[in-house]
């Protein structure tokens, strides 16, 4: 039953490639259209770098298939498996397909601009501070939490260390031979996947544990793995495109091809049934499905932050106008496939588990869907445990022992994650430039300064250390968390915002546009007002003055938004 939905999940998403996203493409965007791309106008050397549709198409599907459409998808499955895998379905194909790819355009078409900054041209100049003031503080979360994931998987997994830091000068001097020496890509790439997947296996004979080696306490193990991650983002978002990202990226985008058709095969061989219900309603301590499943399942199905990929480091490298479909609407269905992955390792694959460790759970005899999400607090703190356990036993389905397997998958996890670190460290540092040029202070535009306003706050949130309502010690981070769902709805929606009025002054029809609009706002608005309430009742007054200065920020932006469309020729 499990392997049959997965089937009808992958031919709709083929469907919708073929037939929505040409549609979309050539009726609203005008992919089809001759457009001088920022590429070739800005070309730098270093940002702006005309780059092969297979390598871009790489570095973005990595960027946007970090740890969030895998751990979204896992605590999702608490509802059971077929609101999950509804909206991953419907949500990738209309949704966040459609809005990835029209950021990518948008910005092409405007120079390599973000979209926040796009939002100052249909919006007013007001709204591109407020735009990139909202991106800074969300981006901020993303770097933090995305090390605070990376950082425990080490620590956890220190089999995985060894293959996720070889990969690094790997793929530097595959770049420079794709660069400098001017070698066809899928050689070197395929070389250093095949030395990756090698050091995986060294890896678990020989595992870097750093509190064993240095006989420090987990807690400090992990922080100093954390100053190690925000050192080396620094430097990844400074060094040219070619020499880091993109072939790291396009040996990412390899090693997720593999994973994914490893992962489908062994749910074919094993063709298991659903663990889970189909639907689940209440529980003691869980929220309501209407609307936190949309906030919970985020990345899996539409998110803001891709749009900041698409027009942050994408647009600059697209060669052609005709390939963002190729590149925006493909790699987010690429997206929806490892979210579909997620979901059905959650949902089918953990019965397949027997003796495992969970998070919040500790150790369990033999595993199954009602042990893992016993508790919505568990399904919350168990995090992406579902995936590399249950998405492990697929695996060993084909042969693989156990340990291995779940080497494969942590390692899978972390490499992903890594590449959005990068990536969200050279956005934001792209939008702390665009809000100095905003604001005319010209130290903001160098990169150095720039940079450091990009990682610093994301380093005292990773962190940082402050108390929950019930008195203990929390990772300020994860503290924030929660409010990332809601507010990665709220970001995507207004970018659709931007986007719509921008391709209705271009007569354009935007109904493609507008209807996903409307279903992010109304589902991010209330999730927003559901949390509040929350931390109200918790009396947790930070969180509640972030989330209300979240919904009035939207609110304020939504409101100009209403008063653009009055203006002539919108």
């Amino acid at each position: 039953m499990a392997a049959l939905a997965a089937l009808v999940v992958l031919a709709l998403f083929a469907l919708g490639y073929r037939f929505y996203a040409r549609y979309v493409g050539r009726r609203v965007f005008g992919d089809d259209e001759r457009v001088a791309m920022p590429s070739e106008t800005r070309a730098d050397g270093r940002d702006f770098v005309a780059t092969d549709r297979h390598i871009l198409f790489g570095h973005h599907f990595t960027s946007i298939a970090g740890a969030a459409p895998i751990v979204g998808p896992c605590v999702a499955a608490y509802w059971g498996w077929l609101p999950a895998l509804v909206w991953v379905c419907l949500g990738t194909i209309f949704l966040g397909a459609v809005h990835d790819f029209g950021a990518l355009v948008t910005s092409a078409r405007e120079g390599g601009r973000s979209i926040g900054d796009v939002a100052a041209q249909v919006l007013g100049p007001r709204a591109r501070i407020l735009f990139l003031c909202f991106v800074l503080v969300l981006v901020w979360l993303v770097l933090a939490v995305f090390a605070m994931v990376i950082a425990g998987l080490f620590v956890s997994e220190p089999a995985s260390v060894l293959p996720v830091q070889a990969e690094i000068p790997m793929a530097m001097v595959a770049g420079w031979l794709i660069h400098r020496r001017k070698i066809r890509p899928l050689l070197p790439s395929l070389v250093v996947l095949v030395a990756l997947y090698t050091l995986v296996w060294v890896g678990t004979l020989a595992p870097f544990d750093l509190p064993a080696l240095t006989g420090c306490e987990p807690a400090a193990a992990k922080r100093a793995w954390i100053a190690f991650l925000f050192v080396y983002a620094a430097f990844a978002s400074l060094l040219p495109v070619w020499l880091l990202l993109q072939p790291r990226d396009f040996v990412n985008s390899h090693q997720l091809f593999v994973g994914l058709a490893a992962l489908f095969l062994g749910l074919f061989v094993a063709w298991p049934a659903f663990d889970a219900p189909a639907v689940r309603l209440g529980g003691d301590d869980a929220p309501s499905i209407v609307p936190l499943l949309f906030v919970t399942v985020a990345c899996g199905a539409i998110s803001g932050f891709h749009g900041l990929v698409s027009s942050g480091t994408t647009s600059k490298q697209l060669g052609h106008l005709r390939d963002a479909r190729f590149v925006g609407y493909g790699a987010m269905l690429g997206e929806g496939t490892l979210a579909l992955a997620s979901t059905l390792a959650a949902v089918s694959g953990i019965a397949l588990v027997g003796a495992c460790t969970l998070p919040a759970q500790g150790a369990v005899a033999d595993l199954s869907w009602a042990t893992y999400y016993d508790r919505w607090a568990h399904a919350g703190a168990n995090q992406a445990s579902a995936f590399v356990l249950g998405g492990g036993a697929f695996l060993e389905q084909l042969g693989l022992p156990t340990t291995l397997a779940r080497t494969v998958m942590a390692v899978l996890v972390i490499s992903f994650a890594a590449t959005t670190l990068d990536t969200a460290a050279r956005i934001q540092r792209f939008i702390v430039t665009e809000l100095g040029e905003a604001v005319g202070a010209k130290a903001l535009t160098r990169p150095l300064v720039a940079t450091a306003i990009a990682l610093l706050p994301a380093v005292a949130l990773a962190l940082g250390q402050t108390t929950d309502p019930s008195g203990q010690s929390r990772e300020l981070g994860w503290v924030l968390w929660p409010l990332f769902g809601a507010s990665n709805q709220l970001l995507a929606a207004l970018s659709l915002v931007v986007m719509a009025l921008y391709f209705a002054v271009r007569r354009r029809p935007v109904l493609p546009l507008v209807i996903p609009m409307v279903v992010v706002t109304i589902a991010s608005v209330l999730a927003l007002l559901e949390k509040l309430r929350q931390f109200l009742r918790e009396e947790s007054w930070g969180l509640a003055t972030f989330a209300a200065a979240l919904l009035a920020l939207t609110l304020w932006m939504l409101a100009l938004a209403a008063r653009a469309t009055r203006r002539p020729g919108t």
